[in-house]
């Protein structure tokens, strides 16, 4: 994979934006794929002020969600949806009916991952898909141990996650759900484009593994090994404990300019 250092979050922010706009100028109706939480969230302002500067035109893309909260009540602040729609779609002046997601509220959750693993083939697939990743090394919600073959389908959080993610439901471990639907690592690998952004001394050992460690399902993050076009993006606190850091350095800067991202 390609590993890209970088000086902070917002330069980070900044590249993987251009990456998506650059894809966006040469296929239009693009499917972008989307992952939440704070760290991706410098990738959309980036993003959204090329829009809004007449850079790039994305009527026509598309965009998918990573993962959803299971049994959060339809409209809850918190469930991916209303955040992917406050944080990407709206910003970006898109419909909201250029956006796709798991249903975490179907009686039968089982269908309904089912359903949206066939909804991303029928849509001819995720030609770019944006992941962060845990301080475990989970990318969606595919925790420690997750099958590296996995399809869309209900993850149990462990307690790491839920205290991680705890912030976003006002500090109120309660209020966090157990349960989740994530994108499998198999329907991940799908995609024709894997960047994952990673910031923070915080997430410098889960990258480390990820990066230079074995392929591992303890790692799952690891499995980005496997795709023939993987993109790392990790600022230098998340960098430091690359071995290869210096390696990665001289490679990025030594790129052609026509080979993008």
């Amino acid at each position: 994979m390609e590993v890209v250092i970088v000086p902070d979050a917002k330069a980070g922010g900044e590249l993987i934006a251009e990456a998506m706009a650059a894809l966006v100028r040469r296929k239009p109706d693009a499917l972008l794929g989307v992952a939440t939480g704070s760290t991706p969230l410098p990738v959309y302002e980036a993003l959204a002020r090329k829009v809004g500067a007449g850079e790039v035109d994305v009527s026509a893309a598309r965009i998918c969600q990573l993962d959803e909260y299971v049994g959060l009540p339809a409209g809850h602040p918190e469930s991916y949806r209303a955040v992917v729609l406050r944080e990407v779609v709206e910003p970006l002046g898109l419909a909201e009916a250029a956006f796709m997601g798991p249903d975490g509220s179907a009686e039968d959750i089982v269908a309904a991952c089912e359903a949206y693993d066939r909804a991303l083939a029928e849509a001819g697939g995720v030609d770019l898909q944006l992941l962060g990743i845990g301080t475990d090394g989970h990318i969606g919600f595919n925790e420690p141990c997750s099958s590296l073959a996995s399809r869309t389908r209900i993850k149990t959080l462990t307690e790491q996650t839920r205290v991680d993610n705890a912030r976003f439901f006002d500090d109120d471990l309660e209020q966090v759900p157990h349960h989740v639907i994530t994108q499998g690592i198999g329907t991940i690998l799908d995609a024709r484009h894997l960047v994952l952004l990673a910031t923070g001394e915080g997430k410098a050992e889960a990258v480390a593994q990820s990066v230079e460690g074995p392929l591992s399902a303890l790692v799952p993050a690891s499995a980005l090994q496997l795709h023939r076009h993987a993109t790392v993006v990790v600022d230098e606190a998340a960098a430091s404990k690359l071995k290869l850091a210096d390696y990665f350095r001289h490679t990025y800067a030594n790129k052609p300019s026509w080979q993008g991202l």
